[in-house]
């Protein structure tokens, strides 16, 4: 939706910089990923209304499938994430397929903070807190994202389990 397949080769073929692909979880993508094995992938919806209530995807709903799906880009050297809520569902499903990374789905917090909803922002925090704390306890590394700007990052990017942070 964002770039061509062209614009994949291009990068992959004059550039020695690590490659960061998000894609949804389709068989085309994968394909894709194969083919040009990118350093890390991060598997998110396809579609807006695919996400699940807490944001990112329902990896517990689609367990079997996703397992499936992830080995072969594994073991092609990718990175697999999985961009998700905080609920730990979500989390000890994103464990128990093989992923490497969760990247915990900031928006609602992002959109609490910038309505100026700061008790439910700060519950929200605590909520994506207890989340990195659940995936590093399972050996996942954390990254978080979407929606974050320079007024309301500081408090996310103070989780010492994270490793990274996408704006």
């Amino acid at each position: 939706r964002h770039i061509r397949d062209a614009d994949m080769d291009a990068l992959r073929d004059h550039y020695c910089i690590p490659l960061n692909f998000e894609c949804a979880a389709t068989d085309e993508m994968q394909a894709i990923v194969l083919r040009l094995k990118p350093h890390a992938v991060c598997l998110v919806p396809e579609r807006r209304e695919e996400r699940t209530t807490e944001g990112g995807l329902d990896v517990a709903g689609d367990e079997a499938r996703l397992t499936q799906y992830i080995a072969p880009l594994a073991s092609a050297g990718c990175r697999v994430s999985m961009f998700m809520g905080h609920d730990p569902r979500q989390i000890e499903a994103s464990a128990r397929i093989g992923a490497a990374v969760v990247e915990l789905h900031t928006g609602h917090y992002s959109d609490l903070h910038a309505e100026g909803r700061m008790a439910e922002a700060e519950a929200e925090l605590a909520a994506l807190r207890e989340g990195a704390r659940l995936a590093a306890s399972l050996g996942l590394e954390v990254h978080a994202g979407h929606g974050l700007t320079y007024d309301n990052v500081a408090p996310v990017a103070a989780m010492p389990e994270l490793a990274e942070l996408n704006i």
